[in-house]
């Protein structure tokens, strides 16, 4: 039984690409049964029109912060205290810097730093923008002070390349946000968030050692044990990498997920984690 019906939700969406999946999302949050307030930046609405979250949501959908009519009614103060909590999908690297310093120059974040509700940041953003130490000093200092992020998969971004940087499915997110209040209400074990902020690698499945170009040796491992490994780790919140041999399993959702053949390869794989983690920050 999902854990979001009556729940008041504020989705923000700030300028990306991404902004078509906060539609998704913000469909995936009604259909479990949410009430959700939408509020958009300005550089979203040049993605997405309001009209189609209003549509969606059945509410106003707010845009500015000196709109007359919301705000003859101190509209985001009124946001912010009817969220119990505060989603951003998709979040920018410029809406994480902008928290990190605790701006208000527009209505989403406006409400963000005036609202005592748990606040959840769903990346999606440049890879490069990702990597860059600025970003992740802000993410740092924003989970420091409490607030989740919800970290981008790697796949194929806008730009025409594979990298990280691209937002989380939409049904993982509104998974996360029913596991916060499901947690939150005592329906399910407390195992829930306790690798939050950790990134965990996980190698799964067999290797494939080349003879000549026809005949290969290997083993009978599924990669069974691994995925399922990744999807505990994931569930417990944390930032999972599986660097995986062939397998025939479906790749666990919300996972960053690395294909090798070779023995040499999945070292090659598991050291080029291992330094990413040692140089920069990943968000968890």
């Amino acid at each position: 039984m999902s854990a979001l019906p009556g729940r008041e939700i504020l989705l923000g969406v700030s300028g990306g690409i991404a902004c078509y999946k906060g539609v998704e999302v913000l469909r995936g949050l009604k259909r479990a049964g949410a009430e959700v307030s939408v509020v958009l930046t300005a550089h979203a609405c040049e993605f997405v029109q309001p009209l189609t979250f209003q549509t969606l949501s059945n509410r106003p959908v707010g845009t500015h912060l000196f709109d007359l009519d919301q705000e003859s009614r101190i509209g985001h103060i009124r946001l912010a205290e009817r969220a119990e909590l505060a989603l951003v999908a998709p979040c920018t690297a410029n809406l994480a810097a902008k928290l990190r310093a605790g701006l208000a120059d527009d209505l989403l974040s406006t409400v963000l730093l005036a609202t005592a509700a748990p606040i959840y940041l769903a990346l999606a953003m440049n890879d490069r923008m990702l990597a860059h130490a600025a970003t992740q000093e802000n993410l740092e200092v924003l989970q420091a002070r409490g607030v989740r992020i919800i970290p981008p998969e790697t796949g194929f971004l806008a730009e025409g390349k594979q990298g990280p940087g691209r937002l989380a499915e939409p049904e993982e997110i509104v998974e996360i946000v029913a596991r916060h209040f499901a947690e939150a209400s005592g329906q399910t074990p407390r195992v829930a968030g306790i690798l939050q902020g950790r990134r965990v690698l996980i190698t799964a499945g067999p290797t494939v050692e080349r003879i000549d170009p026809v005949r290969f040796i290997t083993n009978r491992s599924s990669g069974r044990m691994g995925y399922a490994l990744a999807e505990a780790c994931r569930d417990a919140g944390a930032q999972v990498v599986l660097v995986s041999g062939p397998s025939h399993l479906a790749p666990p959702r919300g996972v960053q997920l690395s294909r090798v053949a070779s023995a040499e390869e999945m070292r090659a794989a598991v050291l080029e984690h291992q330094e990413h983690d040692a140089n920069t920050l990943a968000p968890g």
